[in-house]
């Protein structure tokens, strides 16, 4: 998946809330405790950790929406640091529960927070990618649902959210 759309986006949305919220201040520390909750929320959705529950995962367009919600905070650190001239999606081959994948991501991006080098930062899309193709997310439905997510992100702006 080439990511240069998806970053081109991003630059614009954040220059617009930088623009709207006035913010004149460094945020990295804020927009990487965003995509550990972020990460959180998606968990969450998926109820992949809770076996003392039987109820089922939510659905397919709902767990979409929170993947793409940490995909825009993502693409927004890189920007912050430079990396944003990562063109595909770095992927290896990670074998694992979502469960694990999740507490993987999870260090992943505290260790990027910590160290924000390129090697931490492609790190935690190689997490991201694990996450999306156990989900069974190709880069269409990923592309699509972050367009449409990130409409959403300017009305909301525009709204006073």
């Amino acid at each position: 998946m080439n990511l240069q759309q998806l970053f081109t986006m991003q630059k614009e949305l954040d220059a617009f809330i930088k623009k709207t919220q006035g913010i004149d201040f460094d945020v990295f520390r804020e927009k990487t405790l965003a995509l550990l909750v972020e990460l959180g929320e998606l968990a969450n959705e998926t109820r992949c950790f809770k076996f003392w529950s039987t109820k089922g995962p939510s659905e397919d367009a709902v767990i979409l929406e929170e993947f793409v919600d940490s995909v825009h905070f993502l693409l927004s650190l890189g920007i912050m640091k430079g990396f944003n001239d990562l063109t595909e999606w770095p992927t290896d081959v990670r074998d694992a529960s979502l469960t694990e994948l999740f507490l993987q991501t999870q260090q992943a991006i505290i260790v990027f927070g910590n160290e924000p080098e390129r090697e931490n930062y492609e790190e935690i899309w190689k997490c991201y990618g694990a996450i999306a193709r156990t989900l069974q997310f190709d880069a269409q439905q990923i592309i699509d649902a972050y367009i449409s997510k990130n409409e959403k992100n300017y009305e909301r702006q525009r709204t006073g959210y």
